[in-house]
Order: structure tokens, then C-alpha cells, then sequence
């Protein structure tokens, strides 16, 4: 190991260390599940939008992003962004506060699935143990993304192999997680904010200058075919450009959709401690949101005037999402400040993986302990079981992850997009016709969980390998389906009590 890596490694491990540090803190302060899962409702206005916005950012802000940019051109990132930008304001907009209140009047609800069977008073526990079986089916792999994230920036850094890199990734993940649970979660997340903003203003500062600056960056971006264009779609291949049509623009603005259904995200709203706080998070985290992703896509911009120049290999396929871990490399190069901001722009990288993934266990290990195992087959267990039941679930939970991300060669925006597409087809209406529909009906929110997430594999499949029209994103037509059948089937449905119509009044 050179002086160079040696280097970076340091500002990693200050960092991790610090990481698990707040965790060790944290556990002290855990006295019952509640505390683990959702903070005891004590989260304040900051930390609530940058936590959630960094759990919602993951890998693909750093690595996904950039790369599609570097590979494509602007209009395929440009309206994932645009339809993300939208989604969060909305969601921050019109559902966070009702969420907040109903969620505590509702039960004193702390994870979604217990959330949607009070809201319903569903005896049955059909609606808590279908929810948290699709967090668990979604958030699995969503968790994989991010270690597979994790070990192909330590792979290609420290040239170890993948495997032994992703394993210590998650081990490290793991162990704050399991030990701090939420507001470890939450706090890791808002530093993790801070450190990920920090690596993308030195990235886009380097990358600029190693390219020659903004003229030749915008230059060299002009004269290939459809790079520029929000309508068209570059192909690095043969250097040609396709149509990027209506039905391309509304399947990745439907991108936005998702934000309706991500548990993750909704855990933060239940969190926060003043629901009269939740404009000045509202408002923090839609422009962190838009300045980050804007200066992502832009990344991948210079990133391909970085490969023109010759101071970076071209990268191809999948290999595009390092484009980052490249540009730190080259930047490293120049220096002991230098070498220093090359280890904060690799730790924001860790930093988008860990801020995601600790969200993600914490939600799966919730549905099973809490919601499978606790209220669904009624396991009796004391609240020191019942925690430690907690922490066995995330170990559990993280394994399963690690033997999916095992294939290096995974792309980790396909596995991310899956998965939001999951949530957001089978929780994004059934959560928004709770908080706005006081006639839905508990068959007409499990119709449309169960439907909504069956179209997302039926299209992803079996329909969308079509093509041409049938080329859309999985989320909106699994969105839709599920509105329709949730509508459908509460209107045929006996009418809900009294006692919900008046909570729902209530709220």
C-alpha cells in the first residue's frame, strides 16, 4: 500500500470509526422497541430532512447517477431527477404531517405495516403481515445494491477482491445499525448528508478543472449526437443518438411516484418530534435534493471530458458507475491536501451506501420482528428478547443481502430501480388513499398492496420485454393498477366504521 492509498485509507477509517462510534452512543439510549424503530418520536427538523433524504439517496446519487449521465447523455438522469425533485416536495408537502399525526392517533403506530392495520383496524393482521412480507422482499435486495456499492468502491481503491471488500462493508453497516438502531440511523445519516454534499462540490471542482474548464466541459458534451438533449438518448457505443419520447419522459418522471410508498423515507415523518417543524424540513431537504442531483448528472458530464482529455480511461457498461472512485483517484495524486479530499469524496461515497442501507435493514428487521414474529404468529416475548429478537433480525437480514450482492458485475441503479418500484407500486396509493380517502376500506387496501405489487413483476417481466409502448417503467403502471383496484374495491365494499371515519375526521 503507497503513501497515496495509505492516505485515503486513514480519512475511511477516521470516518467508519465515527460511524460506530454514534452507534456505541446510541445503544445506551434504546430502552424499549419503539426507541430502536422509530427514535421515540424525538427526531428534530434538520435531522429528519437530511436523514431522510440520505437514506432516500443511496449508492446510485453517487454512482448510478453520474454514471448513466457519463454513459447516455442528460435526458435519461435529467427526468429520473426532475420526477424525484417533484416527488419529494410532494410527499414533504402532503403527506408528511398528516402521517406524523395519524400514525401516533392511530395505535402510536412505528413501523408502516402497524400503520396501515390500525388505520383499518384490521384483526385479521392480513394487511401487517402482507406489508411487511413486501418490505422484506423489496428491501432485501435494495440492502444488497448498497453493499455491492460498498465493494466495488473498496475494490477498486485498494485493489482487494470484491467479496472480502463488500463482506467488511456490511459488517460495518451491521454493527452500527444493530447496536444504535434509528437515531443512530438518523444521526449517521444527517453527517452522512453533510460528508456526501462535501464530495460532490470537490468532485465537480476538480473535474472541471482536469477537463479544461466549463467551456471545453459543455464543448466537448455539444458535439456528441443527442448528448445534451432532454429528447434524445446518446449510445456510447457507436456514438448515435436515439429518440427519447413521451413514453420514456413519463416512465422516469413516474420515478416520483415512489417517494408515496418508501418506508424508509415515511419512518422520518413519523419520527420527527414538532409536526409544525415539518416546513423548514420540507424545505431543506427539496433543495438539497435538487442541488445534489443536479451536480450528480453534471459529474457524469465532465466525466466524459475527463476521458476525452486522456487523464481517465473510457469506461464502459457498468464500470461507468465508478466514474467517481476514478476521478478521487487521479485527484489523490495531487498532494497530501489533496490525498485528504480524495478520502472525504470516497467516505461520501460510503457515506450514500451506509445512509441507505442502515434505513433499510432497520425497516426489514421491523417487519419481521416486530410485525411477522410479534404480531402476526403472536410470539409472547419479553421486551429484552423482543430487542434482541430486533438486532438478530438485521444480522439475519444483512446476510441474505450480502449472498445477492455477490455478483460484482450487478448495476446497482437496475437493482435500486426495482426496488422503488416495488414500494412505490404497492404502498404509494395505499398510503395515499389512507391519509386522503376516508372511504377506503381495509379489502380495498390490501386489494390494492397485493395488486399493485404484482404488476410490478408482471411488467417487468412479461410486459415490458415487449417494447416500443409497453417500454415503461414498472412503477407507474403497477401505481395505477393499484389505485384503481383499491377505488373498485372499497366502493363495493361494506362501509368503514364509525369509530375509523371519526379518527379519520379527527386527523
Amino acid at each position: 500500500m503507497n503513501g497515496t492509498t495509505l492516505g485515503i485509507f486513514i480519512v475511511i477509517i477516521v470516518y467508519i470509526l465515527g460511524m460506530v462510534g454514534i452507534g456505541i452512543w446510541f445503544s445506551r439510549k434504546n430502552n424499549d422497541v419503539s426507541d430502536f424503530y422509530l427514535g421515540g418520536r424525538k427526531l428534530g427538523p434538520l435531522v429528519t430532512a437530511m436523514s431522510a433524504e440520505a437514506s432516500d439517496m443511496s449508492s446510485w446519487l453517487l454512482m448510478g447517477l453520474p454514471g448513466l449521465a457519463y454513459l447516455s447523455g442528460i435526458a435519461d438522469p435529467g427526468w429520473t431527477a426532475i420526477g424525484l425533485a417533484v416527488g419529494t416536495y410532494f410527499n414533504w408537502l402532503i403527506v408528511a404531517k398528516r402521517l406524523r399525526r395519524y400514525s401516533a392517533a392511530a395505535g402510536n403506530s412505528i413501523t408502516i405495516p402497524d400503520f396501515f392495520s390500525n388505520r383499518y383496524r384490521d384483526k385479521s393482521h392480513a394487511l401487517l403481515g402482507i406489508s411487511a412480507l413486501i418490505i422484506v422482499i423489496f428491501f432485501i435486495p435494495y440492502t444488497a445494491s448498497g453493499f455491492a456499492a460498498c465493494g466495488k468502491l473498496f475494490s477498486n481503491l485498494f485493489g482487494i477482491a470484491y467479496i472480502p471488500a463488500m463482506l467488511i462493508s456490511a459488517v460495518i453497516i451491521v454493527g452500527y445499525t444493530a447496536l444504535g438502531g434509528f437515531l443512530a440511523a438518523s444521526t449517521t445519516d444527517f453527517i452522512q448528508s453533510i460528508v456526501m454534499t462535501l464530495a460532490l462540490i470537490i468532485v465537480v471542482c476538480f473535474g472541471v478543472q482536469t477537463a479544461g474548464g466549463i467551456d471545453v466541459v459543455m464543448e466537448n458534451a455539444a458535439n456528441l449526437s443527442g448528448y445534451l438533449s432532454m429528447t434524445s438518448v446518446h449510445y456510447a457505443a457507436d456514438k448515435t443518438a436515439g429518440s427519447y419520447g413521451i413514453i420514456s419522459i413519463i416512465s422516469t418522471f413516474a420515478w416520483g411516484l415512489g417517494y408515496f410508498g418508501m418506508p424508509h423515507i415515511l419512518l422520518r415523518f413519523m419520527a420527527i418530534e414538532d409536526e409544525n417543524k415539518l416546513k423548514l424540513s420540507r424545505r431543506v431537504a427539496t433543495v438539497w435534493v435538487v442541488i445534489s442531483m443536479a451536480v450528480a448528472i453534471f459529474i457524469g458530464v465532465v466525466g466524459y471530458s475527463i476521458s476525452a482529455s486522456g487523464a481517465l480511461e473510457t469506461l464502459n457498461g457498468s464500470d461507468s458507475e465508478t466514474l467517481i472512485i476514478k476521478i478521487a483517484q487521479l485527484l489523490s495524486s495531487h498532494g497530501v491536501l489533496a490525498i485528504i479530499f480524495a478520502g472525504i469524496i470516497l467516505a461520501g461515497i460510503l457515506a450514500c451506501t451506509m445512509s441507505t442501507a442502515d434505513s433499510q435493514l432497520l425497516a426489514a428487521s421491523s417487519s419481521i420482528s416486530q410485525n411477522i414474529l410479534k404480531d402476526v404468529l403472536n410470539l409472547k416475548l419479553s421486551e429484552k428478547a423482543t430487542m434482541l429478537t430486533a438486532r438478530l433480525t438485521v444480522v439475519i437480514i444483512a446476510i441474505i443481502a450480502v449472498f445477492i450482492a455477490r455478483d460484482p458485475n450487478s448495476s446497482v441503479f437496475g437493482i435500486v430501480s426495482f426496488a422503488w418500484a416495488g414500494f412505490g407500486g404497492a404502498f404509494g396509493p395505499v398510503m395515499l388513499f389512507s391519509l386522503f380517502w376516508r372511504r377506503t376500506t381495509r379489502n380495498g387496501a390490501l386489494a390494492g398492496m397485493i395488486s399493485g405489487g404484482a404488476m410490478v413483476f408482471i411488467w417487468k417481466y412479461l410486459v415490458r420485454p415487449i417494447g416500443g409502448a409497453w417500454n415503461v417503467y414498472e412503477l407507474l403502471p403497477a401505481f395505477l393498477v393499484g389505485s384503481v383496484f383499491i377505488l373498485v374495491v372499497s366502493l363495493f365494499s361494506k362501509m368503514p366504521s364509525r369509530e375509523i371515519l371519526d379518527e379519520f375526521d379527527s386527523i
